[in-house]
């Protein structure tokens, strides 16, 4: 993400987007690496689910980057499977562990 936004803002000088997939992007792994220390197993779910929607919301960036022609197909094709594949981790982290908390 942080090459990408560089990419944007420097090749493309697009500014506005790069900037809201850079801070989505690189919040996953804050709140992932947040979570490695959560205090409570509550807490552990909240960063993940925070997580989550984080994915979700850089996955909509990528794909309004790419229906505007600011990264090019075979570029969102690279960065896309990706993050789908975090999505899917996500969502079964956070259903493991709210369904595991009450045991």
């Amino acid at each position: 993400m942080v090459k990408l936004s560089r990419h944007l803002q420097e090749g493309k000088k697009e500014f506005v987007l790069s900037r809201q997939v850079l801070r989505s992007g690189t919040a996953i792994g804050a709140l992932i690496r947040e979570a490695d220390h959560a205090q409570s197993r509550a807490d552990f779910i909240n960063k993940m689910n925070i997580a989550l929607k984080e994915a979700n919301e850089t996955d909509y960036w990528l794909d309004l980057l790419h229906q505007s022609d600011y990264i090019s197909r075979e570029s969102y094709e690279s960065i896309h499977p990706e993050i789908q594949e975090l999505l899917k981790l996500l969502v079964s982290i956070v259903k493991t562990s709210k369904n595991n908390s009450g045991k």
